[in-house]
């Protein structure tokens, strides 16, 4: 009988991405998957170190996988965590019995003598290069790829070029290679710093490469939509290309609009450029869809930065947004800095924008009844239209007998919140009734 995998995933999509490609590797070396972490022979867990919190979360992730997995199983913890904290990791959760960093192997045997700690560096990254392997057809009518990995920007808060490394771009016949073998209607685009694929390797893709890639996916799938854009290099040529696709989604990583603290924060831009792009693109398409995350907190905000957030918030009537407190990182530029700002304040400042914010999607939803939109089934009874992206922003309500994995045209006829309903579909409650 075959031995039998089970994987967690935690953090962003690019962290999905890694994990198909690793259930990927385990498939084709005749290993079955399982959803009972207590059947399977080998349970890893790919974690996430962006933040305090997430870094809470796959430590508790961790430890609650070793209670329910069977005797005699391994217990891998890889991703972001396991690079940046492998050998102390390794120390400090003695249930693990590998701990692999980036470019190792997750499913190789553990050594006669028990555990195999594998700590940060221990193997060069040829050795597994997940961002090139082949990944098993989509579960779902819908996937990420990610088409760089790595980050050439030195953003005060941000600990990822530490131990994610500079950019490195795909070749692009790998990527449409990838999204073929995925056989998804709909391909979200993902990268550390999407639109600046290519700038590493000027000879032979350089800056702009990114339109010629989303108008090659574009021509393969019915949906291409794009995630992390990195405003200065937002270009004309590039809303374009996504225009043209038919999802006028802009998922914007703005941060703040304080021109002051973002250069605190080592970023480009302020409140009205932002303001202005924003403009530009709904003059070119009044559908267009927006997203953007901003940071509550960072070291040196003041009152006056976070007026200018509030006003931002309220001027932009953007689509979803998501707000995040400060979290200090070692290694980081802001970690040096001086201006703490109060615990207190800072969830002041985040609840006063989240409650303007749910007020703004709200209502942007509510303009939505009555319209007839075309959606993808996500699954039984639940669907999208191009101005929801999977997994972080609200869904449409279909009817159950809409087929998954198929497009179809339906008229919305309430609003829930960030959720619409359409003709025939029903909101599901809090109790999951």
């Amino acid at each position: 009988m075959s031995q039998r995998f089970y994987v967690e995933t935690l953090g962003c999509p690019k962290n999905q991405v890694d994990s198909d490609k690793i259930v990927g590797t385990l498939l084709a070396d005749g290993m079955q998957a399982t959803d009972d972490v207590g059947a399977a022979d080998l349970v890893v867990v790919n974690t996430c170190a962006f933040i305090d919190d997430a870094r809470k979360e796959s430590i508790d992730t961790i430890l609650a996988l070793e209670e329910h997995r069977a005797e005699g199983s391994r217990l891998v913890v890889t991703g972001c965590m396991a690079e940046r904290y492998g050998a102390e990791l390794a120390e400090a959760l003695p249930e693990v019995d590998q701990v692999a960093g980036f470019g190792v192997p997750v499913g190789r045997p553990v050594a006669p003598n028990g555990r195999q700690l594998i700590p940060v560096g221990s193997a060069p990254l040829p050795v597994l290069d997940l961002l090139n392997l082949p990944r098993p057809k989509s579960t779902s009518p819908w996937a990420y790829v990610k088409i760089a990995e790595g980050c050439d920007r030195s953003c005060g808060f941000c600990a990822i070029p530490s131990f994610r490394g500079p950019q490195r771009s795909r070749d692009i016949s790998q990527i449409l290679t990838e999204v073929d073998e995925l056989q998804a209607r709909e391909i979200v685009l993902v990268a550390q710093d999407l639109a600046s694929f290519g700038k590493d390797r000027p000879d032979e893709l350089g800056a702009g490469a990114i339109v010629p890639l989303v108008e090659a996916v574009a021509a393969r799938v019915d949906r291409v939509r794009l995630l992390y854009l990195y405003p200065s290099d937002l270009s004309d040529a590039l809303i374009d290309a996504m225009l043209a696709t038919g999802v006028p989604y802009f998922d914007l990583s703005l941060q703040h609009v304080s021109k002051p603290l973002l250069r605190r924060m080592r970023r480009w831009g302020d409140g009205d450029r932002f303001l202005r792009r924003i403009e530009e693109i709904r003059d070119r398409d009044a559908d267009a869809a927006f997203r953007s995350n901003f940071i509550v907190g960072y070291p040196g905000e003041t009152e006056s930065d976070h007026d200018q957030l509030l006003a931002f918030v309220e001027a932009a009537q953007l689509d979803w947004c998501g707000f995040f407190a400060y979290s200090p990182e070692e290694g980081t530029h802001a970690y040096t800095l001086d201006g703490a700002v109060d615990r207190g304040v800072m969830h002041e400042r985040l609840a006063e924008l989240r409650a303007l914010q749910d007020d703004i999607t709200a209502g942007r939803r509510d303009e939505m009844i009555g319209r007839t939109v075309t959606v993808l089934v996500d699954e039984a009874g639940i669907a999208r239209s191009v101005r929801e992206a999977p997994e972080i922003d609200g869904v449409i309500h279909v009817s159950p007998s809409l087929a998954v994995g198929e497009f179809a045209e339906v008229e919305i006829v309430d609003a829930f919140g960030p959720d619409l309903v359409a003709s025939g579909g029903a909101p599901i409650d809090e109790d999951g009734g």
